[in-house]
């Protein structure tokens, strides 16, 4: 089998993406800066790390929907877009009334969703667990 079919089976589009947040977070940390070796370490690290957060943040709504989805769940169900609307809610407060940073409002919308996932996950698993079977 020749390396680049083996590549072809290897690599995914998802490869792609990840890798495409940390070269525009490295560049974006390198805006500004000498390209020297000391800022350009510092770069690839902050890309590096963008690329991690970003990772875990995608992987972990994609997850959430993908398992709810599994489970027998419709897309348009109201326990999986609550959280969402919860976390869109929180990150247009904290950035229209708090700071007006990006970064800050992502993460507090990211902490709203998964409060949010995990409250909606308990209050759905004892209303399925406690309603009366069908006759």
């Amino acid at each position: 089998m020749s390396l680049q079919n083996r590549l072809r089976e290897r690599i995914r589009p998802w490869h792609a993406v990840i890798f495409t947040v940390f070269v525009a977070g490295t560049v974006w940390s390198l805006r500004g800066e000498p390209l020297e070796p000391l800022p350009v370490l510092m770069a690839v690290v902050s890309g590096l790390l963008g690329a991690i957060v970003f990772q875990f943040t995608v992987g972990s709504i994609w997850g959430y929907v993908v398992e709810y989805h599994n489970a027998g769940g419709r897309w348009t169900d109201t326990p999986l877009l609550a959280p969402f609307a919860v976390a869109f809610a929180v990150g247009a407060v904290v950035y229209t009334t708090i700071t007006a940073e990006v970064a800050v409002a992502a993460w507090g919308a990211f902490w709203a969703f998964a409060l949010a996932a995990g409250l909606v996950a308990v209050a759905t698993q004892f209303y399925v667990g406690y309603r009366s079977p069908p006759a």
